[in-house]
């Protein structure tokens, strides 16, 4: 049987092709053609003796996904990806054009077992976990396709896709420093994101980890009970708790916490919400990104007016937060996490139900 190789590490490949009598420059060879130069087999492999690559092609695999639907917003800013590995499992992983580069949001798990109220990935429970290679492919899917077909490169990388990744923290980790590697793409940690719906113990695991990414909280109410209402995480990790765990992030750290806050129409976008809000974080190293909530087929949650919006956005901003609005990229494809997938997961069903 062959063994995957795809996500593994230099020292890792070159421990594996030892009984193969390979100098370990060949591995570094086969490291930068597997990460760098999209090489799916070992035949593309040029600079490696024939003989070799005809043995390794014996012994190991390269994993490439394939991708199942692709979806590509009017305004030519953002493709999302359904890919899927080789068991079938398929997760999401969505490309955004920004003006400031190319970002990769990946997931970390397919599916989601989080239970989040206004979140689509959650819809069908959580499968399993993804592996660090797996989420690498993602990465270099994407950086494939822009070195090819738009002369681009992947510049920035959010861990926001389906999953909460702080569930599936060592595979997480060994993902970020893969991607950090100047055999893989070299991407610095500043380049990175993670969001978390609040595992606190592992929040604080991060911070410790001496790795400068940013740290992505998803808040999303300011009290208790209504966070609980939504986020049934927070019963078992608390409001205070998470606020606390990202304090200490960004103290230890040095790096500004964003809080992820989703706006609902006439549920956490209200004048005694904004105040809450305030109080919960004035004084912290942070800022408070709002992102009015992309309506959900499986979910009864509406988006706020424009009005709302915008003035939930000043009281923060005019009493002393730093507020960020996102910008709307993907609404005309799907664009909150899990829907493409959930679809797909449903014609499945029913095709299967058909015959």
């Amino acid at each position: 049987m062959q063994k995957e190789i795809f996500g593994c590490t230099l020292e890792e490949l070159q421990s594996l092709l030892a009984p193969y009598k390979v100098p370990k420059f060949r591995a570094r060879q086969v490291v930068e053609w597997m990460y760098q130069k999209g090489a799916r087999t070992f035949d593309t492999m040029t600079n490696l003796p024939k003989t070799l690559r005809g043995e390794l092609d014996v012994a190991f695999h390269i994993q490439q996904p394939a991708c199942r639907d692709r979806l590509d917003s009017s305004d030519g800013h953002t493709s999302k990806f359904l890919l899927a590995f080789a068991d079938g499992t398929a997760v999401e992983t969505v490309l955004m054009r920004q003006p400031y580069g190319n970002s990769v949001c990946v997931s970390t798990q397919a599916g989601c077992n989080m239970g989040c109220a206004f979140c689509a990935s959650t819809v069908h429970g959580m499968a399993r976990d993804l592996t660090a290679g797996e989420m690498l492919a993602q990465v270099i899917y994407i950086n494939d396709l822009l070195r090819t077909a738009e002369q681009g490169k992947v510049d920035t990388l959010v861990i926001m896709g389906s999953g909460e990744p702080l569930m599936n923290y060592d595979a997480v980790i060994t993902f970020l420093h893969l991607l950090h590697e100047p055999y893989v793409l070299g991407m610095g940690y500043r380049n990175i994101t993670l969001s978390t719906s609040g595992i606190v113990p592992a929040m604080y695991l991060l911070a410790d980890e001496g790795l400068p990414i940013s740290l992505s909280v998803s808040l999303h109410a300011p009290n208790q009970e209504l966070r609980s209402e939504l986020m049934p995480i927070n019963r078992k990790y608390p409001l205070a708790d998470v606020v606390a765990a990202a304090k200490h992030y960004a103290e230890t750290t040095g790096r500004r916490v964003t809080y992820e806050y989703i706006l609902i129409d006439q549920l956490n976008d209200g004048e005694a919400q904004a105040r809450e809000l305030v109080k919960l974080l004035r004084g912290q190293l942070c800022s408070v990104n709002l992102i009015p909530i992309n309506p959900v087929r499986e979910r009864q949650l509406l988006r706020p007016s424009r009005a709302r919006i915008e003035w939930f956005e000043r009281y923060l901003r005019q009493h002393g937060l730093q507020v960020t609005l996102r910008r709307e990229m993907g609404t005309d494809i799907q664009a909150a996490c899990g829907q493409l997938r959930n679809q797909h997961l449903q014609e499945s069903t029913q095709g299967a139900t058909e015959a």
